[in-house]
């Protein structure tokens, strides 16, 4: 799956008392929109990983979006 980050993204995900929250510059919630649209094409099952080790800021939880029906 090819999907585009715009540059300067900033996102962070945190979970408190069972409440994830996603907060993100304008550059990531277009970089997160991209990724959206690109998932929404792809087959059932298919899924991204966002983590600090490849697109998330430092002390953010594991995002994973998947596509279901």
């Amino acid at each position: 799956m090819k999907s585009n980050w715009v540059d300067g993204f900033e996102i962070k995900v945190r979970i408190e008392s069972g409440v994830a929250t996603i907060s993100a510059n304008r550059a990531g919630l277009l970089s997160l929109a991209n990724h959206l649209k690109c998932l929404a094409e792809e087959s059932l099952g298919s899924h991204i990983h966002f983590d600090v080790y490849n697109s998330l800021e430092e002390g953010s939880s594991e995002l994973i979006l998947e596509k279901i029906e």
